[in-house]
Order: structure tokens, then sequence, then C-alpha cells
């Protein structure tokens, strides 16, 4: 990683194997939970899964403005990777869903780094925002998308530098949890008894580990780490 300034081959193969993975576990459900790989290969990662249930970050974001009570004809902002905005993703998907709407896309390619270096509240950080969200200093954005897993970490000062403190701010991985569990309720998918948290990770597990951590505010316990999948991860 990052996914975000890979080509949609690349993203798709990883993507695929990945998949596999997953269905050798035995899930009841697939959750694309990257932005990236929403844009580029949920058609793929459906048709692979079979009867498995795949639900995606870019249709719940979607999904979250259509019943957010924007209004006939919102605006809304998205930032993403750029292969997120490159592939215009969220405008099909949010087109889909209202019909009438206007969308404003930024790519933010230094976020995903800043975060990951944990410049959250650094002035670095700040001042790349800013730079960023100037796209949309001339527009009313009724809501803003935030189009990548990592930007969730910056929305105080997204929240600080939008031209109008009215627009509301959309997190897609809020979105899709919560698609999830309405999924899962209405199947009668819902575990009650318990469970555990497994990560598998390619590369570099202490790494993924201290990233992990911060995004999710708890200790991590159970991390193992794959070297082989089709030779490639």
């Amino acid at each position: 990683m990052p996914y975000g300034v890979k080509s949609e081959e690349t993203v798709r193969a990883y993507a695929l194997e990945i998949t596999q993975f997953l269905m050798d576990k035995g899930v009841k459900m697939i959750l694309i939970a990257c932005n990236t790989v929403s844009a580029s290969a949920k058609q793929d990662i459906i048709r692979k899964a079979g009867s498995i249930p795949v639900l995606d970050v870019i249709s719940a974001g979607a999904q979250a403005i259509s019943e957010s009570g924007l209004g006939s004809t919102p605006t809304v902002g998205v930032i993403g990777t750029i292969a997120t905005v490159q592939s215009k993703a969220y405008e099909v998907a949010l087109i889909q869903q209202l019909g009438s709407v206007t969308v404003l896309q930024q790519a933010c390619p230094l976020l995903v780094p800043l975060a990951e270096e944990g410049w959250i509240e650094h002035e670095v950080a700040r001042l790349t925002v800013k730079e960023y969200i100037q796209a949309f200093d001339h527009y009313h954005l009724d809501a803003l998308i935030l189009g990548c897993t990592h930007y969730p970490l910056f929305t105080n000062l997204i929240a600080d530098v939008l031209p109008s403190k009215k627009t509301r701010i959309i997190d897609s991985a809020e979105s899709i949890a919560a698609s999830a569990k309405k999924y899962l309720e209405e199947h009668g998918g819902c575990n009650t008894q318990g469970g555990s948290f497994n990560c598998f990770v390619s590369d570099r597990p202490k790494r993924f580990q201290e990233l992990a951590e911060r995004f999710l505010g708890q200790p991590l316990t159970k991390i193992d780490i794959v070297r082989d999948l089709d030779n490639r991860l």
C-alpha cells in the first residue's frame, strides 16, 4: 500500500487474491472497506464471491447521502485518492441513488502518508487539508464524503476549514458498518455469541498494529502474517 496510486490492474489482482483468501476462511460476508478497491474491483469481487454477499464503502456512502434528507438536488463534495476520484465511482453511485445531484471531487493524495506518519494534528496536516478543501470554496456543499478510510482521522481539521459549517461530513466507513449491520439483521446473520477479531497482513505486522490501533482506538492481539498469496503478497 497505499492502493490509491496503483493501477487498476494491480489493485484488482490484489483484491481478487484477498477475496479468495477470505473465502477460504469461510466468511459469511465480505466488506470492501477500501474506496480505491471499491472503485476498481467491486464487480470482479462480487463475481468471485458468488453467493457470499459483498458490500462496499462507495455504495454505502451514497446510500447515506440519499437517506440524510439533504433535499432533492444536493451538492455533494467527495475527497479521495487519485484512483477513486479518477474512477468517478462516487459520482455514478450518487446519481443512481439521487438522480439529480451535483458532485464535486478533489483528490487528496498527501493525506494518506500524513495519517500513517501520525501527523493528525500537525500544522503540516492543517495546511494540507486547507489547500485541498479550497477546491470547494466557491460552492455551497450540502455534504462532503470522506472517500478514503484514512480521512476520518482528519475530520476535525476538515470541519474547521470547510467554507460552510452546515456542510454534513459523511464517513463512508461508518456508513458501510451500518449497512452491514442492517443486512445481517434482515437476513438472520447476526452473531450474538461473541467472537474474535483476527487480522492478516502481508508484511510489517508491527507497523500495521501501530497504525490499526491508532485508527481503532483499541489494542490488537491477533495479527498473522501471510507470506504468499499466489506469489504476489
